[in-house]
């Protein structure tokens, strides 16, 4: 079975003639930062050029975190946790997020002193964080069959389905007003007297004063074709799931060698914790010096390989006139094969660390491409080179706890709201305003 079963959103079968605002992209940013706009009153359509979350928001972890996040995040995703915990209620449908706690587990005395400094970030939002010594973890995981050096523990992370988070609030947004269309690929951006005037879908056209993309992957193509230069490469990640399973951890638990988080159904999903594939593709020449510090710093943990994927992304057209198909309607979802290898030596792993996992059927696997930035941290800003259009995306798989903390920054961006938090670090102009752009080392 290819790709997770995500909960179907049948989308709207009338195009609106003109909203306010058209959001590009149906993963779990492009639909909380609908239903921000459209609860403030603002008309907004969505347009996903395949299904809503089909893509990497329904093919993560599950992770709802603030812990060993990019401090530059951490304000975010304060505000992400405020708003997951009253998701539920506000969207009036489940989206699975639970309070369990993250826990990451320690190697070595370095892990243990980075992840103490980390904590001062947590500081001034008050978020309980704390080290566990290796016996506070013994205690905590009497089933655990490994050691370690000690462990960051996180109470207030959580973690929610992807599978059905997205859809829950996209239905959310339909709700309050906005048009949910899928299977309606944007071709493209019109523009009057230097902004945004509206855009071209594959079902004609909406009329539009402000523009949001929220594209995950496929941004770069987008932007490219406006001349907008956004770095943004791709890595595969793979993860697998588990039938039903009885004796694990009910916290999400981090190592080197795997990563697993229970779901709502009582069964875990299970990836490698550090290991991920790197396809080479054309950009990534274009944009190999821009990415070297973070390959300096992920060295270990990226496979590279040369593979179909090359010659797929040097046949796509980065060029096409907006009354014609676009590449977005000729992949309507990305859906890689994954690696399992990978994900069967995680589970291997991890049924060494806790053996009641050496008896877990393996219900599925699948692979998404998660769209990163040379810094590791997305992209949330209005871009001054085409006033009325915005982007959202390059959330380096840190997207889904974030995504609706992302959202309302982005709607208030497009509002001229004072925004939730600085959106300073996000701004897209750090890639050609001469500032350092890198990952902060040990996050």
């Amino acid at each position: 079975m290819p790709g997770p079963f995500v909960t179907p959103v049948h989308g709207d079968l009338d195009l609106p003639a003109a909203v306010d605002v058209v959001v590009i992209g149906g993963g779990i940013v492009g639909v909380s930062t609908a239903l921000e706009l459209a609860e403030r009153g603002v008309s907004v359509a969505l347009c996903e050029k395949g299904g809503i979350g089909q893509e990497q928001s329904s093919r993560n972890w599950g992770w709802v975190r603030i812990s060993r996040r990019d401090p530059r995040e951490v304000p975010l995703m304060a505000e992400a946790l405020r708003i997951w915990r009253d998701l539920d209620r506000r969207t009036g449908r489940e989206t699975g997020y639970a309070r369990s706690g993250i826990v990451f587990t320690c190697a070595s005395d370095k892990d243990v002193q980075n992840y103490t400094n980390w904590m001062r970030h947590l500081e001034p939002w008050q978020i309980e964080a704390r080290m566990l010594s290796a016996s506070e973890f013994e205690a905590m995981f009497p089933e655990a069959q490994f050691k370690v050096k000690g462990a960051l523990y996180t109470p207030a992370d959580g973690r929610a389905e992807p599978q059905i988070a997205a859809p829950a609030i996209a239905e959310a947004a339909r709700d309050k007003g906005a048009a949910i269309l899928t299977e309606c690929a944007v071709r493209g951006v019109e523009t009057s007297g230097g902004r945004v005037s509206g855009v071209v879908t594959e079902r004609g056209r909406i009329a539009c004063s402000s523009v949001v993309l929220a594209g995950g992957a496929w941004s770069n193509l987008f932007c490219g074709l406006y001349g907008l230069d956004l770095p943004q490469l791709t890595v595969l990640a793979s993860v697998l799931r588990t039938k039903p399973l009885e004796g694990g951890p009910d916290q999400a638990i981090w190592a080197m060698d795997f990563a697993c988080r229970k779901r709502r159904d009582g069964g875990y999903t299970i990836a490698c914790g550090h290991e991920n594939v790197v396809d080479i593709v054309p950009n990534s020449f274009r944009y190999a010096r821009r990415f070297l510090p973070a390959l300096r710093e992920d060295w270990n943990s990226l496979n590279f390989r040369l593979s179909s994927r090359f010659f797929e992304e040097a046949r796509t057209p980065k060029r096409w006139s907006l009354d014609e198909a676009s590449p977005f309607e000729y992949c309507r979802v990305l859906d890689p094969k994954p690696e399992k290898r990978m994900t069967e030596k995680a589970l291997a792993e991890l049924s060494r660390a806790f053996p009641a996992f050496a008896k877990a059927e393996i219900e599925q696997h699948w692979g998404g491409r998660i769209d990163v930035t040379p810094d590791a941290i997305p992209v949330i800003s209005a871009i001054d080179e085409i006033p009325g259009f915005h982007v959202a995306t390059g959330f380096s798989g840190h997207g889904f706890g974030i995504g609706p903390g992302a959202g309302r920054l982005m709607a208030d961006i497009v509002t001229n709201r004072t925004p939730v938090v600085d959106p300073g670090e996000f701004r897209f102009s750090r890639f050609t305003d001469g500032s350092k752009v890198r990952p902060i080392s040990g996050f």
